[in-house]
């Protein structure tokens, strides 16, 4: 026997359902902007080898670096707001790398935010 649920759905039910897709919608936006951030990393890495690169090869990885660490941030604190506190997962499941962790939190230069 089924009944539509949505006829017995109170206006404060309907709210938490809404609140709760933008949660996993937010959630899986940051996850993914998170995915971009170390995969550019990852390239230029793997496309720069570090021994004597030019300054402006340090400056171009310190930026993505950063990058990495402010999507790293948000992506941390949308879980946080989902209610998963334990971060050693997203560090080991994504791989992110030590120096980026130790970036999470710094606010880049507006330049370097993606754009709205």
């Amino acid at each position: 026997m089924s009944r539509d649920l949505r006829l017995h759905r109170t206006p404060v039910d309907v709210l938490n359902y809404e609140i709760v897709q933008e949660q996993a919608s937010a959630f899986g936006r940051m996850g993914r902007a998170l995915e971009q951030a170390l995969a550019k990393l990852r390239e230029f890495d793997a496309s720069h080898p570090p021994s004597d690169a030019p300054a402006s090869t340090r400056q171009a990885r310190r930026a993505l670096v950063m990058e990495a660490g402010y999507a790293l941030w948000m992506f941390v604190v949308q879980r946080e707001a989902c209610g998963m506190r334990d971060s050693r997962p997203v560090m080991r499941d994504y791989k992110v790398p030590g120096e980026v962790q130790r970036c999470m939190g710094l606010v880049p230069a507006t330049s370097m935010r993606p754009a709205k």
